[in-house]
């Protein structure tokens, strides 16, 4: 990838256009440098910017978020379209201020496990130190199931409640539960288009999807058409990722180089990333 300084963007950018033009922006998770890299790759294949997500989770594999988050602000500086770098689903206060002062363009904040009057003071305290520093902020209103089975998967967002969040918190976006559910291996979701449409019009910022791994094609164009603006998706590429890799190990089953096996995943992860942003931004 060719060096361009001007193509990490903070995500408002990516938002902001993405919401005027009624169209999706992909936002898509890095697990390690090689997913990253692929999913930049897919992103510079459609000529679609992306968001690079790095969750609380994933820093944690990686024994904390710097080790990571300065690869994927690295690979975003080199990208030939516009890619920013935000921290996706961080319940630890401290760990959405350490992105905000690493460069990340925008951060989520996840108070949802708290109770609510807790979560809005919690929200609030992020956003304000993030928006001091110029970064994007995301919240959770109405748990997206998943998660080690902890919500339910009947749980709805209100959007009367909704709207007093934002308003009390001061946050960008709002994360919504509209039938997803995270950790999908299927994609049979039933999204509650009219409930989306309602939320658009009561909270009057972008709605984000999460869980969208297991909402399929047509369902997901759906959503954006109702106002739907950042779709979320990882276990459905991590899926693509692993089987490149059984595909190869499959047809060279003595290699032991993993540069080799991991180049299959890389590129059967690019070319679903492609595929994908395409789709949204077309919708």
């Amino acid at each position: 990838m060719e060096g361009n300084p001007v193509t990490l963007v903070n995500t408002r950018e990516l938002m902001d256009k993405a919401a005027a033009n009624g169209t999706g922006q992909g936002a898509f998770n890095v697990i390690h440098v090689e997913t990253a890299e692929g999913l930049v790759a897919g992103a510079e294949a459609a000529g679609v910017p992306l968001i690079l997500q790095i969750s609380e989770n994933c820093a944690k594999y990686h024994g904390g978020l710097e080790p990571i988050a300065l690869a994927a602000l690295a690979i975003a500086r080199s990208a030939a379209v516009p890619v920013a770098v935000h921290l996706d689903h961080a319940e630890s206060e401290d760990l959405a201020l350490a992105a905000v002062d690493l460069g990340f363009g925008s951060i989520m904040y996840d108070g949802a496990h708290l109770p609510y009057e807790q979560n809005v003071e919690a929200t609030k305290r992020v956003a304000r130190y993030a928006h001091q520093r110029g970064a994007y902020v995301e919240a959770e209103l109405g748990k997206v199931g998943g998660k080690d089975g902890a919500h339910s998967p009947g749980v709805r967002t209100d959007p009367a409640e909704a709207t007093a969040f934002v308003k009390a918190t001061g946050v960008d976006a709002l994360a919504v539960a509209v039938g997803s559910s995270h950790a999908m291996t299927e994609r049979s979701a039933d999204l509650d288009l009219n409930l989306i449409t309602r939320l658009k019009s009561a909270v009057g910022k972008p709605l984000v999807l999460h869980g969208s791994s297991g909402v399929t094609d047509e369902m997901i164009t759906a959503a954006i058409r109702s106002g739907m603006t950042k779709i979320n998706v990882s276990t459905h590429l991590n899926g693509f990722f692993t089987r490149g890799i059984q595909g190869y190990f499959s047809a060279n089953p003595a290699v032991v180089d993993s540069r080799k096996y991991l180049t299959a995943g890389r590129d059967a992860l690019t070319q679903e990333t492609a595929r994908m942003l395409k789709l949204f931004a077309a919708a």
